[in-house]
């Protein structure tokens, strides 16, 4: 059954949200975004995070040091790299406990990639759809991102049968994240495609 990230999460209220649903991972924005969190905020917000819930950390050429830093201060399990990384910044946040998330935009996926999970998605926070029937398969754990919502989740699923998928704006309302729709996404995601 294909695992949820809600992503960009932000206040006390989110957090309540993706317990309620029972989100597999939790995605906290640590690059310049409307999404991006302090350290100390991040840290605030989890302590009240379900703890079977991982956390991931949003990053866009971001240095290993200050990775490793957020990493060490507990405030993330997978770190989520956008933007370029070498096969050697990947091994190096591996090698210091992190699991590593490499972020492909569109269909550009290196299948020979090193990082653990390969997402593929329409542009750093684009909100656009995806050409779900050009997304390859690869023999990798795969996450699809990008312009999913609770009325076409169920779709993408179908169509790219992808291990995790991720969403942000597609379960907000004016701008902030609401309960309703992260509850409803999750079950879309997770139910049997029905034709």
């Amino acid at each position: 059954m294909v695992k949820v990230k809600i992503c960009g999460l932000m206040e006390p209220a989110d957090i309540q949200a993706v317990n309620e649903a029972q989100a597999d991972f939790a995605g906290f924005v640590f690059a310049k975004s409307r999404h991006v969190v302090s350290l100390t905020t991040a840290l605030a917000l989890q302590a009240h995070l379900n703890p079977n819930i991982q956390k991931i950390g949003v990053f866009v050429n971001e240095s290993i040091a200050d990775i490793l830093a957020i990493y060490q201060a507990g405030a993330i399990d997978i770190a989520q790299l956008h933007g370029k990384s070498t096969p050697e910044e990947i091994a190096e946040l591996q090698r210091a406990g992190l699991k590593v998330i490499q972020v492909f935009e569109r269909q550009a996926i290196d299948p020979k990639s090193t990082a653990d999970y390969l997402m593929v998605n329409s542009g750093k926070g684009s909100g656009q759809v995806l050409n779900w029937q050009a997304v390859p398969h690869v023999d990798r754990t795969m996450i699809l991102a990008g312009g999913l919502t609770p009325d076409n989740i169920n779709q993408a699923v179908q169509i790219v049968q992808p291990d995790i998928v991720d969403v942000s704006s597609g379960v907000e309302s004016d701008g902030k994240k609401d309960p309703n729709k992260i509850m409803n996404f999750i079950k879309n995601a997770k139910e049997e495609y029905v034709l």
